[in-house]
């Protein structure tokens, strides 16, 4: 008789572009304006305020007689602007913590534009259709969203699975609704699959240590050898961001010092920042199909720890020292952060988590140096981006230096090398009784 396993309560976010109309725009507009407002008035409240009056209570009753002073703030919903406190709160938790940094004060053309919607009742979702769904949007109305994927409404919906509520949120394509979803999911079996090393490149995007690499398709350099950033646009949309460009300098250049940005500037910024999330949309999509397909094919999956800030650090350097090669520096950055390494590994940790399988960090040191194969690092093996010729007299192995790295990746953590974290940082940690290997 097959037992009853067990089951877990898991929550996750689904995200649906909105349909508004212009008088609906305007509205979340406002509301959201009002949020960013209500959050501004709330740090200058606390930070003006002894310690000793910092209270809950008092916060909530400041709100509440800014919305009665200032009338536009009635535009936020009362519950929105009770989300807007309790954010607030949080966010001075999470830097108690050390978590993050202080809150600071909200720019209005620098601050991602966004409301909360926190009660999951209030927004009575409904599907009309096989790709349209009807939510209700307090002080807008009904409006429609994409529907992508299924939601627990109507009958499918109960105590363990259902929406707890919502958050609108403004990007350079528009409106849009993120859905904060409650289930009740079974716990995966331990996935069964095989074991893989995965080294992040530019060139490469994934390589695996079985060979079985992960690409998108798009040449992450230019015939003429300069990186290409924006090799996830086609060659139509890259001609329209050139002119999108040349025209956005041309209509700053008449701009005098301290005057304000002209609407037709501030258009031209618009359309260059809508083709910029297209190919972001892109490359979040390339990966999200990716690191599904690696999750359900491998059990244990095994990549660098890499500190990517440090990585994309500039090489301009300082007056005094002043930096080289600064150009090249720029361009390898900017490859960098398009791969959007460490958003990939936080794909690939939760999905694995999910088909029962598991992430694991080794440190990242060497990997790209040493043999794979003998296990020496031997200077000028290397020889350049692609290509690892080992120098050592008794080995000569040679392959793409990618596959190597990711065959060295592998091999930390089978020798027990994998990142534990202890006392607030990663620590390399080996078991007992396995001893480093300096040859295979």
């Amino acid at each position: 008789m097959a037992t009853e396993r067990a089951q877990e309560r898991r929550q996750f976010g689904h995200r649906a572009r909105l349909a508004l109309t212009p008088a609906q725009i305007r509205l979340i507009d406002a509301q959201a304006h009002a949020a960013r407002t209500t959050w501004n008035l709330l740090h200058d409240w606390w930070t003006m305020l002894p310690k000793g009056r910092r209270t809950l209570a008092a916060a909530d009753a400041a709100i509440r007689q800014a919305r009665r002073d200032i009338d536009w703030l009635a535009a936020l919903p009362a519950q929105a602007a009770q989300a807007v406190l309790k954010t607030y709160f949080q966010a001075w938790k999470n830097c108690w913590d050390g978590r993050a940094e202080a809150p600071n004060f909200k720019a209005r053309f620098r601050t991602v534009m966004s409301v909360d919607v926190p009660q999951g009742r209030d927004l009575q979702i409904k599907r009309v259709h096989r790709r349209w769904g009807m939510v209700n949007i307090p002080k807008i109305g009904r409006v429609r969203f994409r529907w992508t994927k299924d939601l627990p409404i109507g009958k499918a919906a109960s105590t363990d699975n259902k929406i707890t509520g919502a958050r609108l949120v403004k990007d350079a394509l528009g409106w849009h609704i993120a859905f904060r979803v409650q289930t009740l999911a079974t716990v995966p079996e331990p996935h069964t699959g095989p074991e893989v090393g995965i080294d992040a490149g530019v060139n490469i995007p994934l390589a695996l240590s079985d060979g079985h690499h992960q690409d998108h398709g798009r040449p992450a350099r230019l015939p003429d050898g300069t990186a290409d950033r924006d090799k996830w646009l086609n060659l139509d949309e890259k001609a329209r961001l050139l002119r999108l460009e040349q025209r956005a300098a041309h209509r700053k250049s008449f701009r005098k010092p301290g005057q304000k940005t002209s609407s037709r500037l501030k258009r031209t910024y618009d359309q260059i920042a809508s083709l910029r999330a297209t190919a972001k949309r892109r490359a979040s999509d390339w990966q999200h199909q990716t690191t599904t397909h690696l999750a359900r094919t491998y059990g244990v999956i095994v990549v660098e720890k890499l500190d990517i800030p440090n990585m994309v650090k500039s090489a301009r350097g300082t007056i005094e020292n002043p930096g080289k090669n600064v150009a090249q520096k720029s361009g390898l950055n900017r490859s960098i952060s398009q791969e959007a390494w460490g958003r990939t590994v936080t794909m690939l940790t939760y999905k694995a988590a999910r088909h029962g399988g598991t992430v694991h960090k080794v440190p990242a040191p060497g990997t790209s140096r040493r043999c794979s194969m003998c296990g020496f690092t031997t200077p000028g093996s290397r020889q350049s981006q692609a290509v690892f010729v080992c120098k050592n007299e008794g080995c000569g192995w040679s392959d793409n230096a990618d596959h190597n790295a990711a065959r060295n990746i592998l091999h930390l953590y089978r020798m027990g090398h994998a990142l534990v974290p202890a006392a607030g940082r990663a620590v390399a940690r080996r078991p007992r009784g396995v001893k480093p290997a300096t040859a295979r």
